[in-house]
Formats: structure tokens, sequence, C-alpha cells
């Protein structure tokens, strides 16, 4: 006979809380993992910041910046998410994806967040196409 299967408490990538059969307030623990996969499923964050908002909106999600302070202390580079009145926080990993809507772009996560540089504003040549200028630099 093979040996049961094991869990841990919490799924490896993203900590999602794990149900144990007997398991007390289960609905504290679906409650708590549906959150943060609400956080999580196609992100988009306001903006970078080392403080959260005075008054933020419930799902609104920011980044963490390097020096976070108040309720976002030691959460540095952590997706910070405003559910149910309180900030909850995951850990980004290598592949994610998020919208900034500060930036306007979408940024990816490999060692850090990655954002796509702008492209330079063309220079030189006979002919000047300024429609095609113009929407390049206002991008």
């Amino acid at each position: 006979m093979t040996d049961p299967v094991t869990f841990a408490s919490t799924s490896a990538r993203f900590a999602l809380p794990l149900l144990f059969s007997g398991q007390a307030q289960k609905e504290f623990y679906v409650n708590q993992a549906h959150a943060i996969i609400d956080a999580l499923l196609h992100p988009v964050v306001e903006g970078t910041a080392d403080a959260p908002p005075v008054n933020p909106v419930a799902g609104e999600a920011w980044l963490v910046g390097t020096a976070p302070s108040g309720a976002w202390a030691g959460h540095a580079g952590k997706l910070a998410a405003f559910q149910s009145g309180t900030w909850i926080f995951a850990a980004p990993r290598d592949g994610m994806r998020i919208f900034d809507r500060a930036a306007g772009q979408d940024a990816r996560y490999e060692n850090g967040w990655l954002k796509a540089a702008r492209p330079a504003a063309p220079a030189g040549g006979a002919t000047v196409d300024t429609q095609a200028r113009t929407a390049i630099t206002d991008r």
C-alpha cells in the first residue's frame, strides 16, 4: 500500500491556505485564499509607493517600494492589495505580470520588476514624418 500524500499548511507558490479534514473555521481559510487569488488574478496596480494611501478602495493594489512604512512596513517589493478593510501581501514570483496604471504599461517579474524602455525619439533623416513622431512621443 502506498503512503498517503501529506500537504503543508499553505501552497508552495503564493502561500494560499490549505484545508484539512476536521479543520475548524474552514470558511476563514477559504475566504483568505479567495482574497489572495483575487489580488493575483490579472493584477492591476495603481503604482509603486512606500506608504499606503490614506483612503484605499476595496480591491486597490500597489507595488510596495524599497522603504515601506506604516501598514506596509516589512513588506518591501511585495504586491499589496486592500481587501476587507485590511492589506494583504503577496511576494512576486518569476513570470508574474501586472499592469501598472501610473506607468501605463505592463511589467514582468524576473528577479525584479521589468518594464519595457520607452523608444528613443526619432532624429535625423531627410524627410520628417510629423505624424509618426507624434505617435511615438505621445506614448
